[in-house]
């Protein structure tokens, strides 16, 4: 079996409320798929991290950089095809862009492979540690809004999570160090005590606001404070866990094993949080595991995107061992975005209906177990939502 074609399918729509987090706000949702085709008519997909015009560049790349590459190969080849586009295109760039672009057609690739073996990809990995994954919403997003209106609709939102059966809650800050904290109390005050939530900050504080903050969260007990300070800032994650109790979370801006060496090594982060769309795909994210386990640092994926990026960490979760083990481990979570996405929800010709298994099965979601990724795209979505 043979390479034919590589095809990108850039998908827009706008919002019906325009949403933010703390480095911008936006008012249309965008996903970037990535389709491979075959000379024996199997078609596999995968998904790059990156919306807007970051999408339209990374198709670019798919398309006019990485296609001419490897055309003609055998998909099941997928390490080879790994490392002949990273090494063709290290001098262009170890991160970024290019990583995401691949990230894509290495997800298709082992989509491919499960097809062409007849198993899921957990399989292909080496089987499932569980039957299910437990979910948690995020959603609490920015809005141009005051800050009282912030703290109403963001403890009636966080309400709203905990409503639908999600097992924990994810709030977004970024108004400025002491509105967030107001934004966290109010958070922890409609959800109460006993009910897990987390802190995104999309690394918008330094060092210094990062720890005021993480102080007064620490009275609030959160599961995590994540990306506190810039993915560079590795003193700062390296300060900030040292001085908080409150567990520090990252690593969604990470590009390869490679980066993901130095971050560990820098004991950095208590919680690990890859994004298999963008740090180079599934045969890189297996990698980045290894090293997380080698540290003893707990994987949570990091998970943004379509239902292609959604079945692809399903799959993903049900693989990660429990480390170090015990009867009673905490499980991996699956990130699900509770705001409006048509590509999460509409994508499929047999949707995935996380929303209705969270409420129908305490929490989770059961893992599909056909071929590949489990899951395939309504062509007539994808062509009425794709852009140029």
């Amino acid at each position: 079996m043979k390479i034919t074609e590589i095809v990108s399918h850039v998908l827009s729509y706008d919002l019906p409320d325009e949403l933010g987090y703390s480095q911008q706000f936006y008012a249309r949702r965008t996903a970037h798929l990535v389709e491979i085709k075959t000379d024996e008519g199997l078609t596999g997909w995968g998904e790059c991290f990156g919306p807007g015009n970051v999408a339209l560049a990374n198709k670019t790349i798919v398309e006019k950089v990485i296609q001419p590459m490897i055309i003609g190969m055998d998909p099941v080849d997928r390490e080879v095809i790994w490392h002949k586009v990273y090494n063709l295109l290290r001098d262009h760039g170890q991160k970024g862009m290019p990583i995401q672009a691949l990230s894509g057609v290495d997800i298709a690739l082992w989509d491919l492979t499960g097809k062409i073996a007849g198993l899921p990809v957990y399989k292909l990995i080496g089987g499932r540690h569980r039957d299910s994954i437990p979910v948690y919403g995020y959603g609490l997003m920015l809005m141009r809004q005051d800050i009282d209106s912030h703290l109403s609709r963001f403890a009636n939102e966080a309400a709203a999570i905990k409503e639908a059966g999600f097992v924990a809650a994810k709030m977004k800050v970024g108004l400025g160090a002491k509105d967030d904290i107001r934004l966290a109390q109010a958070v922890r005050q409609s959800l109460g005590e006993d009910y897990p939530f987390m802190v995104d900050a999309n690394h918008c504080y330094s060092a210094d606001e990062a720890f005021y903050v993480g102080r007064a969260l620490d009275e609030l007990e959160p599961l995590w404070f994540e990306e506190p300070v810039a993915p560079e800032d590795r003193a700062g994650y390296r300060s900030l866990r040292n001085r908080l109790n409150t567990s520090i979370s990252g690593g969604e801006a990470e590009f390869t094993r490679w980066g993901w060496r130095d971050l560990l090594e820098g004991q950095c982060l208590d919680i690990a949080q890859p994004e298999v769309c963008a740090l180079g795909g599934i045969s890189e994210y297996l990698k980045v595991l290894a090293l997380a386990q080698t540290h003893f640092v707990p994987v949570i994926n990091h998970v943004w995107g379509s239902a292609i990026a959604v079945a692809t960490n399903i799959q993903l979760l049900a693989t990660i061992p429990p480390t170090p083990g015990g009867m009673f481990q905490r499980e991996p979570m699956l990130e699900f975005d509770t705001t409006d996405n048509r590509f999460r929800d509409q994508l499929l010709l047999e949707p995935l209906d996380i929303q209705g298994q969270v409420r129908r099965q305490n929490g989770h979601v059961t893992i599909p177990d056909r071929p590949g990724l489990g899951v395939e795209p309504d062509m007539e979505f994808v062509a009425r939502y794709t852009v140029d």
